[in-house]
């Protein structure tokens, strides 16, 4: 399997985005970086700068369709600069006009709030994202991990980095389930 790990270039959560890489990895699949812009994402510990990570695509260079599934990592400014740029609001939207799994950590679901797709769909995240899921029309758990197959494609998200061990292990069944339907 191919999947995009979307980033802005600075702001993304290290460990959300090196554990998820690591496990699909590990599991033999092709973890692609996409990004706004070539170059290199800063990464962060929190609010401390970490390491930086080599973009591999760009937003706008490159299709949902060219991918198994779409992992969007979390961090504060990540998803709210994704947010931002509607090449990267209409890159995750196509995964789920294509039917194609999403996973989502943390703050990520602020992308898919902005995409217009958590309509009628339950999801976790961040506690802080409670209102702004509702207000989008989906519904907010407090769950370490939780799959919503509301609509054409699945939806796994989950909260924290406490919970990426159960993510990880989460969305790679989704996303075999999903490829081997295909």
């Amino acid at each position: 399997m191919r999947i995009a790990f979307l980033t802005a270039p600075e702001g993304v959560e290290q460990i959300e985005l090196t554990e998820p890489w690591r496990a699909v990895s590990d599991a033999g699949h092709e973890p692609v970086l996409v990004s706004t812009k070539a170059g290199e994402v800063q990464a962060f510990h929190h609010l401390d700068k970490a390491d930086t990570f080599p973009v591999d695509e760009v937003v706008g260079e490159v299709s949902a369709g060219s991918f198994d599934g779409l992992v969007l990592p979390g961090g504060v400014a990540n998803p709210d600069f994704l947010r931002l740029d509607k090449r990267a609001v209409s890159f995750a939207r196509d995964f789920f006009e294509q039917g194609r799994p999403v996973a989502a950590i943390c703050h990520a679901p602020w992308t898919l709030v902005e995409a217009d797709v958590v309509r009628g769909r339950v999801l976790t995240s961040w506690p802080s994202l409670r209102t702004d899921i509702r207000n989008a029309g989906g519904e907010w758990v407090d769950e370490q991990v939780k799959i919503c197959d509301h609509g054409p494609n699945k939806l796994i998200t989950s909260r924290k980095p406490d919970d990426l061990k159960a993510f990880c292990e989460a969305f790679l069944e989704e996303f075999a389930k999903a490829k081997e339907a295909v």
